[in-house]
């Protein structure tokens, strides 16, 4: 089985570690930056299979990067599935997700059945 190549975007370091440890034991890879226009820079300079991005960040928040992402970058980044985080109710910012291109969002807490299921889903081997 290929190994995924996964972006973690959020600005609290716990969350970083705890998403991180998730996806080494589902045995991808992964880099981690703590706001958007890290990702932007990150997304520059390496290929990613899969995005898991915080909504509410500093700097560049996630709705703002997700469709920085979509509208500036070319194929095939710009379609790579980009899945929102947050630890609100996510009927909340269901609207804004879908119109800045995010694939799907996630609630907190997060589980490991959860982050399988969403690999799953998106990352064709």
């Amino acid at each position: 089985m290929k190994k995924a190549n996964i972006l973690i975007v959020d600005d609290i370091f716990s969350n970083q570690l705890l998403l991180s440890a998730m996806i080494d034991n589902l045995g991808h890879e992964c880099s981690m930056v703590s706001n958007g226009k890290k990702a932007i820079e990150k997304l520059k300079e390496d290929d990613f299979d899969i995005v898991f991005m915080d909504i509410e960040m500093p700097v560049m928040n996630g709705i703002e990067t997700a469709k920085y992402i979509r509208e500036n970058f070319s194929e095939p980044q710009k379609s790579i599935p980009i899945i929102a985080l947050t630890a609100h109710n996510t009927h909340e910012f269901s609207e804004f997700t879908e119109d800045a291109g995010f694939n799907e969002i996630v609630s907190k807490p997060y589980t490991a059945e959860k982050f399988k299921m969403l690999m799953d889903k998106h990352f064709k081997n």
